[in-house]
């Protein structure tokens, strides 16, 4: 097989044709659904009078093709390379095809598919092109009639993009709806789901006055599930309304729930097909985590309608214009809503462990890539949430109310039409009158940039010098970076813990500011600063950077007890903590004893004792890094050695701490009824947190305790946190018969069992690769399930550091195997789950070996394009 070819931003031409309108008609059948479309066709003024007409196209029977009414000969087209290429066409004209596709048998889940009792669509990005012949680009913009055709007994509901214009009963107990989206849209947005749902509904009524019906489509088992979706999309109209002055501009908004999807949830305009895993939830089957997730991908999706919609991408390239733009929206959302510190610290926790791992490997790409070979490898952590610091970085340097006039600009201006990156920051100047060009930067440059900070302080004058240097690591093919324009939000803490007022030249900037890094190195010095003022450097993580600066223990304990920003209190102790940590690795290298540092016991029994009004943001403090970020601060990284120290810095807490623990657990239990909001998830946060140290002391007294939740059944969080504790621990007695009842309990329930499949493939235990062998066979598991594959494969190989990376390489042989099935059947998926072998050049040269050679043995297989690119570059 020719190896495939890359596509480059710098090659983007105008489409030679435009498509005013689409109609379409599918006459659904599990194995072949016939597909009629007309295109309403006009040559694009910028098109070379003789350009043939090119469509897209994948795994299509082809029945007819004509233009205007006459069938074209098979002489007068011509298909190569999934494309149908028509040479010589009018300036204006329909084009009718007429195709037959087979739904059952895609299990790539683009296109038209089936899951379960229905059908279903995903387009984004190309996916169109497996439904019918199509000019599959977002710069080709429609507006879609579409006709669903199915049996009345197995699809009584048929659904599409818009509004229902026409219904009716057909021969032989058929029946057909039409639907008529009235905005101009690219193909990728289209949607269409038949079969035996049922409905929950409500309405909202928009600032002008007009009243919306919602509607969430599920299966008839999980319409209790539905509320919180509905309320959470109440509450992102409301907040897009107030934030943002957007207006929901249809009649009708629908989402459905499905059970296979190879994403959280799609966009698609009017009519949202949402993993079900984003969607369903109730207090016995979902934990505040998914509880808060699934609000925030309501949100977000439905943020979608103007920041991706109505105003949407020229090209693929383009992608972090929507993605990034929308990220930032939910996250505001969810900050508004929750507490605003741990969202950050979340948001962040995600960018400093798998964004910036993914910056530092060999799938780096800029924000906006200048090539690719397969699209939808590149829905990446760059893209959202790299994407996303840009615009923060954005709103901060203009201003709230800036950037607002701006965006109100952008939506305007652009509304109806297909757009670049520059297009909207080009807006953002225009409104604030700032030159952005350096800005531009960030979505050009690939990795994470790195600042060396350093301080000066100088008694006599009281003067407060700061010197920040700036430098991005080469990645593949960037080798030299140029300098960005960095905001680094800073305070500084006196002695005695309050805020010192920053003067700089003379003109006081308060007791926060924002430093503009626009060159290699800059210095910045602060006048009339007493002795022992510490830095409070990149205040809510201002910047996507990687941050040093010699902070001595002592300093980071200040700041953890007395910094203004919730962020930095939480970033100290993550701080202090990875020093212990440290100590305690190189101990673990020496085979010496790892005794925890005493100044980390005394700081978190500080935090224990201390009262505090944000509960949340304390139970984050109270987490030690995680495994995966301890290795992103190591130039070699040592599997065991992070994996044992940070297991034996947990268990001295919890030695030294058990009673301030045990007091923090009990104070924290609730009495009123389980309810999803912010003061009660904090608190089982919390308590959460103080039982895993407790159970970590090994007394008998604390896993009773933990066995005592579990069996009180109160909340899913509650148990799922008591299950995972008992299934971790030594005590087999305790754990195995817990998942044993509690995968016996939910059986039933696909979601749920997602849960029992990811707590026991998590287990420290040396077993954990045996029992995902074991659990492989398990009937609850399929290997065609986007869902299983993540709670079974990913969950063991993301999370399971020590077991994944095991010496005799059996962890990287296992993803390899899944990897290479999952290529026949779903190539995105396998793409996705082929990452954590690609991430091998910092580990020992016996485990770079082995996972390379896992690799080798992918390679040699027939690739799809998705797993060849991941590959290639991985080898390279």
């Amino acid at each position: 097989m020719a190896e495939p070819q890359a596509i480059y931003l710098s090659d983007y031409r105008p489409p030679a044709y435009r498509i005013d309108k689409t109609e379409l008609t599918f006459d659904l059948d599990p194995q072949a659904t016939r597909v009629r479309a007309r295109l309403h066709v006009t040559r694009h003024p910028e098109s070379k009078a003789q350009a043939a007409l090119t469509l897209h196209g994948h795994g299509l029977t082809t029945e007819r093709i004509a233009i205007d009414g006459q069938a074209l000969l098979e002489s007068e087209y011509r298909i190569e390379a999934d494309q149908l290429i028509i040479d010589r066409v009018p300036e204006t004209f329909v084009l009718e095809t007429e195709v037959i596709i087979d739904p059952t048998s895609n299990t790539a889940l683009e296109g038209l598919y089936v899951s379960g009792p229905m059908f279903c669509t995903q387009c984004e990005p190309e996916g169109f092109r497996r439904i019918t012949w199509y000019p599959d680009r977002p710069d080709v913009m429609a507006v879609f009639t579409t006709t669903v055709i199915g049996d009345r007994q197995r699809q009584p509901v048929l659904l599409s993009n818009g509004n229902p214009i026409e219904r009716g009963e057909l021969p032989d107990g058929r029946h057909f709806v039409t639907w008529e989206d009235p905005h101009p849209k690219p193909a990728y947005l289209f949607a269409l789901v038949a079969g035996s749902l049922e409905c929950v509904r409500d309405s909202f009524t928009t600032m002008s006055g007009r009243e919306v019906a919602l509607e969430i489509w599920v299966e008839a088992q999980n319409l209790e599930k539905t509320d919180w979706a509905m309320a959470s999309l109440k509450r992102a109209m409301t907040w897009d309304e107030e934030a943002y002055g957007r207006e929901y501009d249809l009649d009708l908004f629908m989402i459905v729930a499905v059970d296979d999807f190879n994403m959280g949830a799609m966009e698609n305009k009017g009519l949202n097909i949402f993993n079900s895993a984003a969607v369903l939830a109730n207090p016995q089957t979902t934990t505040d985590a998914t509880f808060q997730r699934i609000e925030g991908i309501v949100a977000h999706e439905y943020f979608h309608n103007w920041s991706g919609n109505r105003v949407t991408c020229r090209d693929w390239f383009q992608l972090a214009l929507k993605e990034g733009f929308t990220v930032f929206r939910d996250q505001s959302f969810s900050s508004s809503i929750n507490s605003a510190p741990v969202k950050r610290i979340e948001d962040v926790a995600l960018m400093r462990t798998l964004q910036f791992a993914e910056d530092a490997g060999p799938t780096a790409h800029p924000v906006r890539p200048d090539h690719f070979i397969e699209i939808s490898n590149f829905y990446t952590l760059t893209i959202y949430e790299k994407g996303a610091e840009i615009v923060r970085m954005l709103s901060h340097l203009l201003g709230e109310e800036t950037f607002r006039r701006g965006s109100d600009l952008y939506f305007e201006r652009f509304d109806g039409q297909a757009v670049r990156v520059e297009d909207f920051v080009e807006t953002m100047a225009e409104v604030s009158g700032e030159d952005l060009t350096q800005f531009m930067r960030w979505y050009a440059q690939a990795g994470t940039p790195q600042l060396t900070a350093r301080s000066d302080y100088d008694a006599e004058k009281r003067r407060f010098t700061l010197t920040i240097a700036q430098q991005t690591p080469p990645t593949p093919g960037q080798e030299d970076k140029q300098p960005l324009h960095v905001p680094v939000r800073m305070g500084l803490m006196a002695a005695d813990g309050q805020p010192v007022e920053l003067i700089i030249n003379g003109e006081s900037h308060g007791t926060d500011t924002v430093l503009h890094l626009r060159e290699a190195e800059q210095q910045w010095v602060f006048e009339n600063v007493d002795e022992g003022a510490v830095p409070s450097l990149l205040r809510g993580f201002s910047a996507p950077v990687r941050l040093e600066y010699p902070w001595s223990r002592d300093e980071l304990s200040h700041l953890m007890r007395f910094d203004e920003d919730g962020f930095n209190r939480w970033d100290a102790t993550q701080r202090l903590a990875l020093i212990a940590i440290e100590e305690m690795m190189a101990a673990h290298q020496r085979n010496e004893l790892m005794a925890l540092d005493a100044r980390l016991i005394e700081a978190f029994s500080y935090l224990l004792r201390e009262p505090t009004d944000d509960r949340a943001v304390l139970a984050e403090m109270l987490r030690l890094p995680s495994e995966a970020w301890i290795a992103e601060q190591q130039r070699r990284v040592d599997i065991d050695a992070i994996h044992g120290a940070r297991r034996a810095a947990i268990e001295q807490l919890a030695d030294n701490l058990f009673p301030e623990f045990e007091s923090v657990y009990h104070a924290n239990q609730q009495s009123e009824a389980y309810a999803p909001t912010p003061e009660q998830m904090a608190s089982r946060s919390l308590k959460n947190v103080a039982l895993s140290y407790l159970v970590a002391n090994g007394e008998v007294e604390a896993l009773n305790m933990a066995r005592a939740q579990y069996e009180a059944d109160d909340n899913m969080t509650d148990v799922r946190a008591a299950l995972t504790l008992l299934a971790h621990s030594d005590r087999a007695d305790l754990g195995d018969p817990a998942i044993r009842a509690f995968g016996e309990r939910w059986a039933h329930d696909s979601l749920v069992m997602d849960q029992w499949f990811a707590t026991q493939v998590t287990r420290p235990q040396a077993d954990a690769l045996e029992r995902v062998r074991f659990l492989m066979d398990h009937p609850a598991f399929s290997i065609k399930n986007p869902n299983r594959v993540r709670a079974l494969i990913g969950a063991f190989t993301q999370q399971n550091r020590v077991n994944f990376h095991r010496l005799d390489g059996e962890g990287y042989r296992l993803l390899a195997d899944v990897v290479i099935e999952l290529n026949r059947l779903n190539p995105e998926i396998a793409a996705r789950m082929i990452v954590p072998l690609t991430r091998y050049h910092r580990l020992d040269e016996k485990r770079q070996a082995l996972m390379r050679g896992e690799l080798e043995r992918i390679r040699a297989e027939n690739l799809s394009r998705n797993v060849f690119e991941v590959v290639e570059k991985a080898l390279a």
